[in-house]
């Protein structure tokens, strides 16, 4: 039985069924079904390769005959994109085709991106290859095929290629990186090409091809967006197959200190691992004392500035090294180039900005002292690597984050019913800053368990600076005297509260200066801020007349009111007429009429004034206070 289908392959499938010989069985006969597929693809492909060779040769755009070749050679369902499995089809074809030419090229011995190369009347047309990957590239960019067809035959071309094919292949790509970097190609093609990338970067040599290295990485930084999360290191995995190797044993006839050569080369296995030193603290107290040994020994060596202009940077940088030679007759010629010396500086820079601990802040400084004066111009080299670790450290914050788009969309302005209420943005402590600073304690256990944080400064260590700015021998500008930071005065007035009232009492009087310890003040201001030994028996005096002051008034709002203020006082005069009544308490009931108790309009004004302000409120009834003691004690003596 033969049965014809019709299917991509544009062939005649057969499919063979034969009946396999029923073993003899008592009962039903046992039917063995034997199915033999056999796929016989009539009509070779060679044809269909010959068609896409064709299209090579012509001239012109590819826009004006890639998709008639392709319509021509698969005959798609749809005559503008091609399905699933055309896509395959299509795919399998090119890359035999890219094969086949490719060993024609390495057979004629021509570079294969310059294979089938010509030149006609002075004007040079493509090679077979770059002419291929043009219409594929056309395609792929119009959306008639897959968009990572062309990545696919990219990895392709660059694993049967050599290193110095490659460099021609490589080329090609970075002229064609802003239509690979399209969105509709950058989504299909972005793995195969990072995955292309990397499997170069491993062929190369580090050593000797550093320029085609450099190539690659320049191009994965312009290809891939800067919020690419497989660029990034999040995990901060060091390099540690880095290693550089030395000579262990002293050679003869060496004429430097062969302890320094080792002590100073052996600082590459801590640059290389920082995170070993910081773990174990032998490994830490060692690397600090071979550090010492080196910048010492730096600064007992310096370089004059002849000695930094015999070397030529500029020229040097044309036959740079990734790695300088380790070898120990060498040692003092590389003590003295300054370029070298610049180098072992910036990487204990480079170290002491990921470690980011106190004790090594003398180490710091002692390192910028010594690229300072390195020649030539060592001021301005200190700078430029001052400001490339600053700019590291917004990056380090910006991975912690989780690596968020700088590219911020435009916010929508959404329109609110009436009477709905905005929910604002929940956070986890409150506020964003805060939520931040709990994120970025996650990676630093010590921010709160140091003791220094929870440390409160004393009165005298706080209000210390304002004391300096106070001296008129200082100078200060008001735009950056103390007293006029307000957040500095709202906290010490809050530690004078707490630890000094007398102090903090003479805020009304002489304002935030007043609250300084008076110890702390140059001594020709010291009279004008004290205390006089008066002051305090008349602030005693307001507090026991604010005191009678208070009682009276509860007098007279436990006695009930009357209507009227003739009411009251014949209920004064009765209380008082009868003549067994001592004269004492006559005096007493006076002085509480005439001035202990006031009247309802005296009250009513007392309260309005004391809504109104209360210091001033506390002003008047102290005068008051102070009023009827004084009337009181007349009318005693009178009456005695």
């Amino acid at each position: 039985m033969v049965v014809e289908l019709s299917d991509t392959w544009r062939g005649r499938i057969e499919i063979v069924v034969g009946w396999a010989p029923t073993p003899p069985s008592p009962c039903t006969p046992n039917i063995r079904l034997n199915v033999d597929l056999r796929l016989c693809i009539i009509g070779s492909s060679n044809n269909q390769m010959e068609i896409f060779r064709r299209a090579i040769l012509q001239p012109g755009p590819p826009e004006t005959f890639a998709l008639q070749t392709v319509q021509q050679v698969i005959k798609p369902q749809k005559q503008t994109k091609l399905a699933q499995d055309e896509n395959q089809l299509l795919e399998n074809i090119l890359r035999t085709l890219l094969q086949e030419l490719v060993s024609c090229a390495v057979q004629s011995g021509e570079p294969i991106m310059q294979y089938g190369q010509s030149i006609d009347e002075g004007e040079s047309s493509l090679g077979h290859i770059p002419r291929l990957l043009d219409i594929v590239l056309y395609l792929c960019e119009k959306e008639h095929i897959e968009g990572g067809m062309i990545f696919q035959l990219l990895e392709d071309l660059t694993e049967m290629s050599t290193m110095r094919n490659c460099k021609d292949i490589f080329g090609y790509i970075e002229s064609k990186q802003d239509i690979l970097g399209k969105v509709e190609l950058f989504a299909r093609g972005k793995l195969v090409m990072l995955r292309t990338c990397n499997q170069l970067l491993r062929r190369l040599s580090k050593a000797t091809d550093v320029v085609f290295c450099g190539r690659i990485l320049m191009f994965l930084a312009h290809f891939f967006p800067l919020s690419e999360r497989s660029a990034v290191n999040i995990k901060g995995v060091f390099n540690t197959s880095n290693e550089t190797k030395y000579e262990k044993d002293p050679p003869d006839g060496i004429s430097i200190d062969f302890n320094f050569y080792k002590t100073f080369w052996s600082l590459q296995e801590h640059f290389c691992n920082p995170a070993s030193i910081s773990l174990v603290p032998i490994k830490w107290q060692k690397f600090l004392s071979n550090l010492l040994v080196v910048l010492n020994t730096f600064e007992a060596q310096p370089l004059s500035d002849e000695e930094g202009n015999a070397n030529n940077l500029e020229e040097e940088a044309a036959t740079f090294s990734i790695k300088y030679l380790t070898s120990s007759k060498l040692m003092g010629l590389e003590l003295k180039d300054p370029s070298f010396r610049r180098h072992i500086l910036v990487q204990c820079l480079v170290l002491f900005n990921y470690l980011k601990k106190e004790e090594i802040k003398s180490y710091e400084e002692h390192v910028k002292k010594l690229l300072e004066m390195t020649p030539p111009k060592g001021k301005d080299f200190l700078h430029k690597v001052e400001h490339i670790l600053e700019r590291e450290k917004n990056w380090v914050w910006w991975k912690r984050d989780g690596c968020p788009p700088f590219e911020k969309q435009p916010i929508e302005k959404k329109v609110v019913q009436d009477g709905a209420k905005k929910r604002r943005p929940r956070w986890r402590l409150g506020n964003k800053e805060l939520s931040q600073l709990w994120k970025w304690s996650d990676q630093n256990p010590n921010a709160l368990t140091d003791p220094q944080r929870v440390q409160t400064p004393s009165i005298a260590e706080y209000w210390k600076p304002l004391a300096e700015d106070m001296d008129p021998a200082a100078g200060i500008e008001a735009e950056y005297h103390h007293k006029n930071n307000r957040v500095y005065c709202w906290k010490g007035l809050r530690f004078s509260a707490r630890q000094d009232l007398e102090g903090f009492s003479k805020f009304t009087d002489h304002g935030v200066e007043g609250v300084v310890p008076v110890e702390l003040l140059p001594p020709d201001f010291r009279s004008k801020y004290q205390s006089k030994p008066n002051d305090r028996a008349k602030r005693a005096k307001k507090e026991e007349a604010k005191g009678s002051a208070q009682q009276g008034e509860e007098n007279q709002i436990s006695t009930p009111a009357s209507e009227n203020d003739e009411g009251i006082r014949g209920d004064l005069e009765t209380s008082t007429t009868p003549m067994d009544a001592e004269p004492e308490t006559a005096g007493v009931t006076d002085m509480v009429s005439q001035g202990g108790s006031p009247m309802p309009d005296e009250n009513q004004k007392q309260n309005s004034d004391t809504d109104a302000g209360p210091e001033m409120g506390q002003l008047e009834a102290d005068s008051e206070a102070e009023a009827g003691i004084i009337e009181g004690e007349v009318d005693l003596d009178a009456a005695s």
